[in-house]
């Protein structure tokens, strides 16, 4: 039997690589290999502390190395309940604070870069999915300025966000904290894949939720 040398996109048929080889297995045991390998939410540093004075970040910050980005949907694959994240580390942005207020901010991500544990799964998402030869970048842009609290860590940023060539208007759900010298900032935005002209994979064995989130996780430069 010819050696296969790909992963069917979300191992429906019961395919995945293991040391070249094409092996059969159960849905079970995808569902708990996928759940095993899809990244923890992000979340603040442990050595994070919440803003003592908002003020003393005035000035402009610049995302440095350590950020990334990516998605979080689930599928369903037989009955079994999988979890499947993407992540980059291909994020550009800057952020500017004024009398302690986020008076703007944008991000934008290498969609193209975005990869999981599997390269089949990946080549499917940039190309039928995302159309990344169009649409190669993802941004979110905050629209209108955003105190933020001494002592505090949470913070919601209206902003809009464009994914596959399409602008919303959304709400980030963002924590904010100072990490030494830098600044760090994770955040959720819920996404409708509907709202972007994209069109949840459905391929009769695995069912993919209209509805997942993109994670950003930041840490922030002053410039």
């Amino acid at each position: 039997m010819r050696t296969r040398t790909k992963v069917l996109v979300g191992a429906g048929a019961g395919l995945v690589l293991l040391g070249g080889a094409a092996v059969l297995v159960g849905p079970g045991l995808y569902a708990d290999h996928a759940n095993r390998a899809a990244a923890e939410v992000p979340t603040l540093s442990t050595s994070g502390a919440p803003l003592a004075d908002p003020a003393a970040l005035d000035g402009t910050w610049t995302v440095a190395p350590g950020s990334e980005a990516g998605y979080r949907v689930h599928e369903v694959l037989r009955g079994e309940d999988v979890t499947v994240t993407g992540r980059t580390d291909q994020v550009t942005g800057t952020v500017t604070v004024e009398d302690g207020a986020l008076t703007s901010g944008e991000v934008t991500v290498d969609v193209a870069s975005i990869h999981t544990d599997e390269p089949p799964r990946d080549a499917y998402f940039r190309g039928s999915v995302m159309e990344v030869g169009t649409y190669p970048t993802a941004r979110f842009t905050v629209t209108e300025p955003v105190p933020l609290a001494a002592g505090a860590t949470e913070v919601d940023l209206p902003g809009k966000l464009t994914v596959h060539g399409v602008t919303r208007d959304v709400v980030a759900a963002a924590h904010v904290a100072a990490v030494g010298e830098v600044v760090q900032v994770v955040a959720e935005v819920p996404v409708t894949f509907a709202d972007h002209d994209v069109a949840a994979p459905s391929l009769g064995f695995v069912r993919v939720d209209h509805e997942g989130a993109v994670e950003i996780s930041l840490v922030l430069e002053r410039s």
